[in-house]
């Protein structure tokens, strides 16, 4: 099974220019996952006859949003995250109420595996974010995680808003505490992967350095000055399943470029 994972960063906008037609014509995943779609079902001209189409957007107009366009039925959905993780963690100052109504996170079960699409709030310039992703959300998602693969594995693919070693920025000396590179974020991703769940991409290329996130400002994209912050994690019983692991930067039309995953 092939499955594309992309950071759309406004589906209306990247459909307008063609980007998605040309990436689906080009690749033919299985299952395309989208983060940042910015809209609600209908809202977008989609017209993708070979999937079904799976919707987790947020309540905020023209914010946030996941998306799930896949060939094979899912045999369930789940939106959000359960309520037995919202009520455990329910009550934190930043507001994880208002976290639940921003579409983050969408689940469809398969046969052999559970695939969450996730959108992981930034922390913030300001980093007013960051104990909101150190003292809920990392620890939400990796329950998650863990709550579904004791069912069976899991695949968790998105935007997870961290470079988590300085192999996966450009320029780690200087972005070190900054928003996308703290201390905080960085354990968050370790954490995933102390947990038994794999860097599909640093499993088969460990020493590449290669980004799906550049800055729209000083030119950041055509220097390959960028960040590696979108991922496939999976389950370790998945390890030998791993056929492929890519980063397809040469997909343009958004600020991060798509990431692919294939299991035997």
């Amino acid at each position: 099974m092939k499955m594309i994972s992309w950071n759309v960063n406004g589906l209306r906008a990247i459909l307008k220019k063609g980007a998605l037609q040309e990436l689906i014509a080009q690749e033919r995943p299985d299952v395309l996952c989208l983060q940042e779609t910015k809209a609600k079902q209908g809202q977008a001209e989609v017209d993708f006859a070979e999937y079904e189409e799976l919707w987790n957007s947020a309540e905020r107009a023209g914010y946030s949003g996941t998306a799930i366009f896949t060939k094979e039925q899912p045999l369930s959905v789940r939106y959000g995250f359960p309520d037995e993780i919202c009520n455990k963690y329910d009550g934190w100052a930043d507001g994880f109420g208002d976290a639940r109504k921003e579409g983050r996170v969408l689940a469809a079960e398969f046969a052999d595996f559970w695939l969450i699409n996730v959108y992981v709030p930034n922390e913030k310039d300001d980093l007013g974010r960051m104990k909101y992703r150190e003292l809920i959300w990392d620890k939400a998602l990796l329950d998650y995680m863990k709550i579904l693969n004791a069912q069976k594995p899991v695949v968790v693919c998105g935007d997870f808003n961290v470079a988590h070693e300085e192999i996966d920025l450009a320029r780690p000396k200087q972005n070190e505490g900054h928003a996308g590179f703290t201390k905080t974020g960085r354990v968050g991703m370790t954490n995933f992967l102390a947990a038994g769940f794999l860097d599909s991409f640093r499993e088969l290329h460990p020493d590449e350095e290669r980004y799906t996130w550049w800055s729209y400002r000083g030119g950041a994209r055509q220097r390959n000055v960028g960040w590696r912050i979108d991922y496939f994690l999976v389950s370790e019983s998945l390890r030998e399943r791993i056929a492929a692991a890519e980063i397809l930067d040469e997909v343009m039309g958004s600020d991060h470029c798509p990431v692919m995953l294939e299991l035997k």
